[in-house]
């Protein structure tokens, strides 16, 4: 499950995903909420929070974020991802080079210094 995270800066898209992570909540979650932000934006912020709780992307999931990202390569200008799942993080940590903008991970104990850094 993917649910939208509030009171972040406008140009900042705030996400907590717990539990599966599926397709559908890329479709009816994130998707939209790029699409309206860049309405307002041309660059944006992403702080991606997993929690203890989160299993896993389905594939459709994978497939869409790749989409996503890929579709606004150059409107991205910090991702955060915040989380223990330490496959989640050492994959971002891998991968973060194809991104055109600066990537960084935290750990959930420091949420608070990972919204600090993405409004900085």
């Amino acid at each position: 499950m993917m649910t939208l995270v509030p009171n972040l800066p406008d140009n900042t898209i705030g996400l907590a995903g717990s539990g599966q992570v599926t397709a559908s909540d890329y479709e009816e979650v994130l998707i939209p909420a790029v699409e309206a932000a860049l309405r307002k934006h041309k660059k944006l912020r992403l702080i991606y929070e997993l929690g203890s709780d989160f299993t896993g992307f389905t594939p459709g999931a994978m497939w869409d974020d790749l989409k996503v990202g890929m579709a606004h390569l150059s409107a991205w200008e910090r991702v955060a991802v915040v989380t223990d799942v330490s496959w989640v993080a050492n994959a971002t940590n891998l991968f973060k080079f194809v991104m055109p903008c600066i990537v960084k991970v935290f750990p959930l104990k420091d949420r608070a210094a990972a919204e600090k850094w993405i409004a900085a």
